[in-house]
Protein backbone atom coordinates (compact mmCIF):
# COMPACT_ATOMS: atom_id res chain seq x y z
CA UNK A 1 0.00 0.00 0.00
CA UNK A 2 2.80 2.64 0.99
CA UNK A 3 3.99 1.92 -2.54
CA UNK A 4 1.18 2.47 -4.09
CA UNK A 5 0.43 5.49 -2.59
CA UNK A 6 4.22 6.74 -3.34
CA UNK A 7 3.55 5.86 -6.84
CA UNK A 8 0.59 8.27 -7.12
CA UNK A 9 2.13 10.72 -5.32
CA UNK A 10 5.18 10.80 -8.07
CA UNK A 11 2.09 10.58 -10.78
CA UNK A 12 0.42 13.26 -8.93
CA UNK A 13 3.97 15.67 -9.00
CA UNK A 14 4.90 14.41 -12.59
CA UNK A 15 1.36 15.51 -13.93
CA UNK A 16 2.61 18.95 -13.14
CA UNK A 17 6.00 18.65 -13.50
CA UNK A 18 5.40 17.63 -17.47
CA UNK A 19 3.55 21.30 -17.95
CA UNK A 20 5.92 23.47 -16.16
CA UNK A 21 8.66 21.90 -17.68
CA UNK A 22 10.23 24.43 -20.36
CA UNK A 23 7.11 26.57 -20.15
CA UNK A 24 7.64 30.30 -20.11
CA UNK A 25 6.43 32.62 -16.78
CA UNK A 26 3.40 33.07 -18.46
CA UNK A 27 2.09 29.78 -19.07
CA UNK A 28 3.41 28.49 -15.31
CA UNK A 29 1.08 31.15 -14.42
CA UNK A 30 -1.74 29.93 -16.68
CA UNK A 31 -1.34 26.31 -15.22
CA UNK A 32 -1.66 27.57 -11.85
CA UNK A 33 -4.73 28.85 -12.70
CA UNK A 34 -6.00 26.01 -14.18
CA UNK A 35 -5.91 27.92 -17.80
CA UNK A 36 -3.86 24.65 -19.77
CA UNK A 37 -6.02 22.49 -21.19
CA UNK A 38 -6.35 18.54 -19.96
CA UNK A 39 -6.18 17.72 -24.07
CA UNK A 40 -2.90 18.01 -23.59
CA UNK A 41 -2.72 14.85 -21.65
CA UNK A 42 -3.42 11.25 -22.47
CA UNK A 43 -6.85 9.07 -20.79
CA UNK A 44 -3.96 7.67 -18.69
CA UNK A 45 -2.38 10.59 -17.16
CA UNK A 46 -5.90 12.28 -16.41
CA UNK A 47 -6.98 8.86 -14.82
CA UNK A 48 -4.30 8.44 -12.50
CA UNK A 49 -4.09 12.39 -11.45
CA UNK A 50 -7.63 11.20 -10.37
CA UNK A 51 -6.41 8.59 -8.31
CA UNK A 52 -3.79 10.79 -7.19
CA UNK A 53 -6.65 13.45 -5.54
CA UNK A 54 -8.36 10.42 -4.34
CA UNK A 55 -4.76 9.53 -2.23
CA UNK A 56 -5.27 12.98 -1.23
CA UNK A 57 -8.82 12.47 -0.02
CA UNK A 58 -10.14 15.38 -2.37
CA UNK A 59 -12.91 13.59 -3.85
CA UNK A 60 -14.08 16.60 -5.26
CA UNK A 61 -11.30 16.85 -8.12
CA UNK A 62 -10.78 13.35 -8.32
CA UNK A 63 -14.05 13.09 -9.98
CA UNK A 64 -13.44 16.38 -11.66
CA UNK A 65 -10.26 14.53 -13.49
CA UNK A 66 -12.39 11.08 -13.77
CA UNK A 67 -14.90 12.86 -15.44
CA UNK A 68 -13.03 14.90 -17.53
CA UNK A 69 -11.46 11.25 -18.89
CA UNK A 70 -15.16 10.49 -20.02
CA UNK A 71 -15.55 13.79 -21.74
CA UNK A 72 -12.10 13.61 -23.68
CA UNK A 73 -11.79 9.69 -24.03
CA UNK A 74 -15.44 8.44 -24.41
CA UNK A 75 -14.96 5.59 -26.15
CA UNK A 76 -12.05 4.15 -24.21
CA UNK A 77 -11.33 1.58 -21.39
CA UNK A 78 -10.39 4.36 -19.55
CA UNK A 79 -13.31 5.94 -19.47
CA UNK A 80 -15.10 3.13 -18.22
CA UNK A 81 -12.91 2.97 -15.64
CA UNK A 82 -13.20 6.24 -15.09
CA UNK A 83 -16.51 6.63 -14.94
CA UNK A 84 -16.79 3.62 -11.46
CA UNK A 85 -13.75 5.67 -10.37
CA UNK A 86 -15.95 8.97 -10.53
CA UNK A 87 -18.96 7.20 -8.80
CA UNK A 88 -17.02 6.60 -5.67
CA UNK A 89 -15.35 9.70 -5.54
CA UNK A 90 -18.31 11.55 -5.61
CA UNK A 91 -19.43 9.42 -2.90
CA UNK A 92 -16.31 9.77 -0.83
CA UNK A 93 -17.51 13.54 -0.67
CA UNK A 94 -20.88 12.59 0.85
CA UNK A 95 -22.21 14.21 -2.58
CA UNK A 96 -25.01 11.53 -3.24
CA UNK A 97 -26.83 12.32 -6.08
CA UNK A 98 -23.87 12.42 -7.86
CA UNK A 99 -22.77 9.38 -6.85
CA UNK A 100 -25.75 7.34 -7.91
CA UNK A 101 -25.98 9.25 -11.52
CA UNK A 102 -22.22 7.87 -12.11
CA UNK A 103 -23.38 4.43 -10.68
CA UNK A 104 -26.43 4.70 -12.90
CA UNK A 105 -24.99 5.78 -15.83
CA UNK A 106 -21.95 2.37 -15.64
CA UNK A 107 -24.75 0.09 -14.90
CA UNK A 108 -26.87 1.26 -18.03
CA UNK A 109 -23.62 1.75 -20.29
CA UNK A 110 -21.93 -1.20 -18.82
CA UNK A 111 -24.73 -4.01 -17.46
CA UNK A 112 -22.36 -7.11 -18.20
CA UNK A 113 -19.00 -5.95 -17.04
CA UNK A 114 -17.42 -7.15 -14.10
CA UNK A 115 -17.32 -3.56 -11.83
CA UNK A 116 -21.43 -3.90 -12.55
CA UNK A 117 -21.95 -5.24 -9.49
CA UNK A 118 -19.77 -3.41 -7.46
CA UNK A 119 -22.12 0.08 -9.15
CA UNK A 120 -25.55 -0.94 -8.19
CA UNK A 121 -23.68 -1.44 -4.18
CA UNK A 122 -22.73 1.99 -4.59
CA UNK A 123 -26.36 3.06 -5.87
CA UNK A 124 -27.41 1.23 -3.01
CA UNK A 125 -24.97 2.79 -0.59
CA UNK A 126 -26.43 6.67 -1.89
CA UNK A 127 -29.60 5.50 -0.50
CA UNK A 128 -28.01 3.65 2.72
CA UNK A 129 -25.54 6.07 3.93
CA UNK A 130 -28.50 8.65 4.60
CA UNK A 131 -30.46 6.68 6.55
CA UNK A 132 -28.77 6.58 9.51
CA UNK A 133 -31.02 8.87 12.14
CA UNK A 134 -34.38 6.91 12.54
CA UNK A 135 -35.94 10.19 12.46
CA UNK A 136 -35.07 11.08 9.14
CA UNK A 137 -37.58 10.61 6.07
CA UNK A 138 -38.48 6.55 5.45
CA UNK A 139 -38.33 7.10 1.52
CA UNK A 140 -34.63 6.61 1.61
CA UNK A 141 -34.92 3.75 3.21
CA UNK A 142 -37.18 1.78 1.41
CA UNK A 143 -35.10 3.07 -1.90
CA UNK A 144 -32.15 1.85 0.29
CA UNK A 145 -34.04 -1.89 0.60
CA UNK A 146 -34.90 -1.63 -3.23
CA UNK A 147 -31.55 -0.90 -4.57
CA UNK A 148 -29.95 -3.77 -1.94
CA UNK A 149 -32.41 -6.34 -3.03
CA UNK A 150 -30.88 -5.68 -6.75
CA UNK A 151 -27.49 -6.06 -5.34
CA UNK A 152 -28.33 -9.64 -3.76
CA UNK A 153 -30.40 -11.06 -6.52
CA UNK A 154 -28.47 -9.64 -9.41
CA UNK A 155 -25.16 -10.41 -8.03
CA UNK A 156 -25.64 -13.75 -5.21
CA UNK A 157 -22.48 -14.56 -5.92
CA UNK A 158 -20.35 -11.19 -5.87
CA UNK A 159 -18.51 -9.86 -3.19
CA UNK A 160 -21.04 -7.04 -2.31
CA UNK A 161 -23.91 -9.45 -1.64
CA UNK A 162 -22.94 -10.48 1.63
CA UNK A 163 -22.60 -6.79 2.91
CA UNK A 164 -25.83 -6.10 1.07
CA UNK A 165 -27.41 -8.55 2.94
CA UNK A 166 -26.26 -7.62 6.32
CA UNK A 167 -27.24 -3.86 5.43
CA UNK A 168 -30.68 -4.75 4.00
CA UNK A 169 -31.37 -6.44 7.21
CA UNK A 170 -30.23 -3.05 8.96
CA UNK A 171 -32.62 -1.11 7.10
CA UNK A 172 -35.47 -3.33 7.60
CA UNK A 173 -34.69 -3.06 11.34
CA UNK A 174 -34.65 0.92 10.79
CA UNK A 175 -38.04 0.90 9.13
CA UNK A 176 -38.98 -1.15 12.53
CA UNK A 177 -37.49 1.36 14.53
CA UNK A 178 -39.44 4.26 13.16
CA UNK A 179 -42.78 2.44 13.77
CA UNK A 180 -41.68 2.27 17.28
CA UNK A 181 -40.88 5.78 17.65
CA UNK A 182 -44.14 6.96 16.11
CA UNK A 183 -46.06 4.40 18.35
CA UNK A 184 -44.79 5.19 21.47
CA UNK A 185 -45.13 8.82 20.86
CA UNK A 186 -49.14 8.10 20.13
CA UNK A 187 -49.09 5.80 23.76
CA UNK A 188 -47.26 8.71 25.45
CA UNK A 189 -50.34 10.89 24.60
CA UNK A 190 -52.70 8.55 25.22
CA UNK A 191 -54.08 7.79 21.12
CA UNK A 192 -53.89 4.36 22.07
CA UNK A 193 -55.69 3.43 18.05
CA UNK A 194 -53.12 5.27 16.59
CA UNK A 195 -50.37 3.03 18.91
CA UNK A 196 -51.80 0.05 18.25
CA UNK A 197 -51.60 0.45 14.43
CA UNK A 198 -47.65 1.47 14.65
CA UNK A 199 -47.66 -1.99 17.04
CA UNK A 200 -49.39 -4.01 14.94
CA UNK A 201 -47.31 -3.25 11.95
CA UNK A 202 -44.35 -3.89 13.37
CA UNK A 203 -45.25 -7.47 14.82
CA UNK A 204 -47.15 -8.37 11.13
CA UNK A 205 -44.41 -6.55 8.78
CA UNK A 206 -41.06 -6.48 10.71
CA UNK A 207 -41.39 -9.92 13.18
CA UNK A 208 -37.89 -10.74 12.13
CA UNK A 209 -36.54 -7.86 13.67
CA UNK A 210 -35.18 -7.30 17.30
CA UNK A 211 -38.29 -4.55 17.93
CA UNK A 212 -41.02 -7.22 17.93
CA UNK A 213 -40.92 -8.02 22.02
CA UNK A 214 -41.34 -4.56 22.47
CA UNK A 215 -44.23 -3.89 20.05
CA UNK A 216 -45.95 -6.95 21.64
CA UNK A 217 -45.37 -5.50 25.40
CA UNK A 218 -46.33 -1.87 24.38
CA UNK A 219 -49.90 -3.63 22.82
CA UNK A 220 -50.18 -4.86 25.86
CA UNK A 221 -49.83 -1.86 27.78
CA UNK A 222 -52.25 -0.09 25.31
CA UNK A 223 -54.71 -2.50 25.10
CA UNK A 224 -55.18 -2.81 28.88
CA UNK A 225 -55.89 1.08 28.72
CA UNK A 226 -58.69 0.77 26.83
CA UNK A 227 -60.51 -2.13 28.64
CA UNK A 228 -59.65 -4.78 26.16
CA UNK A 229 -58.38 -7.32 28.43
CA UNK A 230 -58.57 -10.53 25.62
CA UNK A 231 -56.27 -8.76 23.44
CA UNK A 232 -53.74 -7.54 26.21
CA UNK A 233 -53.48 -11.42 27.56
CA UNK A 234 -53.31 -12.74 23.82
CA UNK A 235 -50.51 -10.29 22.83
CA UNK A 236 -49.09 -11.19 26.37
CA UNK A 237 -48.83 -15.19 25.54
CA UNK A 238 -47.26 -14.45 21.70
CA UNK A 239 -44.77 -12.47 24.00
CA UNK A 240 -44.51 -15.16 26.31
CA UNK A 241 -44.03 -18.09 23.57
CA UNK A 242 -41.56 -16.44 21.58
CA UNK A 243 -39.53 -13.79 23.70
CA UNK A 244 -39.73 -15.47 27.39
CA UNK A 245 -35.87 -14.36 28.13
CA UNK A 246 -36.59 -10.75 26.93
CA UNK A 247 -37.46 -8.14 29.57
CA UNK A 248 -39.96 -7.28 27.52
CA UNK A 249 -41.94 -10.48 28.95
CA UNK A 250 -40.62 -10.01 32.42
CA UNK A 251 -42.08 -6.21 32.16
CA UNK A 252 -45.75 -7.69 30.78
CA UNK A 253 -45.95 -10.60 33.16
CA UNK A 254 -45.53 -7.97 35.93
CA UNK A 255 -48.31 -5.91 34.31
CA UNK A 256 -50.62 -8.53 33.87
CA UNK A 257 -50.07 -10.58 36.81
CA UNK A 258 -50.38 -7.09 38.79
CA UNK A 259 -54.21 -6.83 37.49
CA UNK A 260 -54.62 -10.55 38.30
CA UNK A 261 -54.90 -11.87 35.43
CA UNK A 262 -52.74 -14.45 33.40
CA UNK A 263 -51.32 -14.95 29.97
CA UNK A 264 -54.21 -16.32 27.90
CA UNK A 265 -53.05 -19.68 26.89
CA UNK A 266 -56.45 -20.43 24.47
CA UNK A 267 -57.29 -17.62 21.52
CA UNK A 268 -60.55 -17.51 20.22
CA UNK A 269 -62.00 -15.60 17.46
CA UNK A 270 -60.95 -14.16 14.12
CA UNK A 271 -59.15 -10.86 15.01
CA UNK A 272 -55.17 -10.01 13.66
CA UNK A 273 -53.98 -10.96 17.08
CA UNK A 274 -55.67 -14.48 17.13
CA UNK A 275 -53.99 -14.66 13.67
CA UNK A 276 -50.84 -14.44 14.57
CA UNK A 277 -51.37 -16.24 17.74
CA UNK A 278 -52.13 -19.54 15.56
CA UNK A 279 -49.27 -18.74 13.06
CA UNK A 280 -46.26 -17.82 15.65
CA UNK A 281 -47.43 -20.39 18.78
CA UNK A 282 -49.58 -23.14 16.75
CA UNK A 283 -47.35 -23.07 13.21
CA UNK A 284 -50.63 -22.50 11.61
CA UNK A 285 -50.00 -20.49 8.88
CA UNK A 286 -53.22 -21.33 6.65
Amino acid sequence: MAGGRSRKLVIGLAFSAIILAGCTAQERDGYAKGNIPLETFSAEQIFERGEYELDRKDGERAAYYFGEVERLYPYSDWSKRALIMQAYAYHLEKDYENSRSSAQRYIDFYPTDDDAAYAQYLLALSYYDQIEEVGRDQGLTFQALQALRTVIERYPDSEYARSSILKFDLAFDHLAAKEMEIGRYYLRRQHYGAAINRFRSVVEDFQTTTHTPEALHRLVEAYLSLGLVNEAQTAGAILGYNYQGTVWYADTYALLTGRGLELKLKVSGDNWLAQVYRQMVKGQWL
